[in-house]
């Protein structure tokens, strides 16, 4: 009689998980409900090795568009064994989202074993930081381009704190930045902020938020950014022209080429959505910063152009490419040439 009962039991149990799998398969609390357990992780402890891949998105955005999206794919399988960490302004750690095919650009990335969607609270990033005063005193509504220097501001912050590379939502990886202390040179003696990288408590980067509350104007675009890094450099280094494509060194920081991340320059920017020139090469480039800022003219990647963007995408972010841009007809790869990469 017991062992009867004990096998109804079983079986009652079995049927049981089976319903509960299917019913979480099908509904809408399938995404929300598993969401909060990936989002939920603590900064500190997911980035204390000084070796995460960051990203910020300062407006209250949740579902990024693809090239955001390909950003953040393409860092993490570039950097497998590394967290890439994205942080959101408009999470946060009660936020309960619709259903996976509402919002199919933070499903797919919520998917990415190595991808970790977190809360971006500036107030408590901010803290023990020299940018704390100045944002506590300052009125955000009244500030131009907030939402760059919110992004601005965070990115010193948590770069200081946790270390590791912070890469603007634009930037797509190709291969390993094997350098730790650096900046990237978007044209000679001049810096960007859109990629650079330092390990923990690094004093450039405590340097750097100091300078920005002291020489703090949110008028003139950038002046919190890649001109506050320029400056910084210019500080910190005495440094010339570049040699041929050889990086520059001054004391623990390197100063990478603008090959690295600019091969295509601002100007030029328009060249990713050209089709494809194949004698074009990234041999000598970790990433490709693709100009977002400048695309005021709203260029997308189209299935079947056979553009720059276009075959980027199907290299190094495929599934942000089948998801969000092929569709449903399913993916067909064609690599980038030799010498193309």
């Amino acid at each position: 009689m017991l062992k009867e009962l004990q096998f109804s039991l079983s079986i009652t149990l079995l049927f049981a998980c089976g319903f509960l799998y299917q019913f979480l398969l099908r509904s809408s609390c399938f995404f929300s409900c598993l969401m909060p357990f990936k989002f939920q992780q603590d900064p500190e402890a997911l980035l204390s090795h000084g070796r995460g891949i960051v990203f910020v998105e300062t407006s209250e955005r949740l579902e990024p568009p693809p090239l955001v999206c390909c950003a953040v794919e393409s860092a993490a399988r570039v950097y497998p064994e590394q967290p890439v960490a994205f942080f959101m302004k408009g999470l946060n750690s009660s936020t309960q989202l619709p259903s996976n095919s509402s919002y199919p650009a933070f499903s797919l990335l919520s998917a990415l074993d190595n991808v970790f969607l977190l809360p971006l609270d500036m107030k408590k990033l901010l803290e023990d930081t020299p940018l704390y005063s100045w944002y506590t005193r300052i009125n955000a509504s009244t500030q131009a381009y907030w939402l760059h220097v919110s992004s601005d501001a965070s990115r010193l912050a948590l770069i200081w704190k946790y270390g590791g590379v912070y890469m603007d939502t634009d930037v797509i990886s190709i291969r390993p930045i094997p350098q730790e202390n650096f900046l990237a040179a978007q044209s000679s003696r001049y810096s960007s902020n859109g990629v650079f990288g330092f390990l923990p408590h690094h004093p450039f980067l405590w340097g750097c938020m100091e300078n920005f509350v002291e020489h703090y104007n949110s008028k003139i675009w950038g002046n919190q950014g890649p001109i506050l890094m320029t400056r910084m450099l210019r500080l910190w280094c005495k440094l010339g022209d570049f040699q041929g494509l050889s990086d520059l060194r001054c004391l623990n920081l390197s100063f990478l080429h603008p090959q690295r991340f600019y091969p295509i320059s601002y100007p030029q920017w328009r060249r990713y959505y050209e089709v494809w020139d194949r004698d074009l090469s990234f041999n000598d480039s970790y990433a490709l910063h693709l100009w977002n800022y400048m695309n005021k003219e709203g260029r997308t990647v189209v299935r079947g152009s056979n553009t720059l963007v276009e075959n980027l995408f199907r290299e190094y972010c495929p599934r942000t490419y089948r998801d969000l841009i092929q569709g449903p007809e399913g993916l067909v790869t064609r690599k980038l040439g030799p010498g193309n990469k």
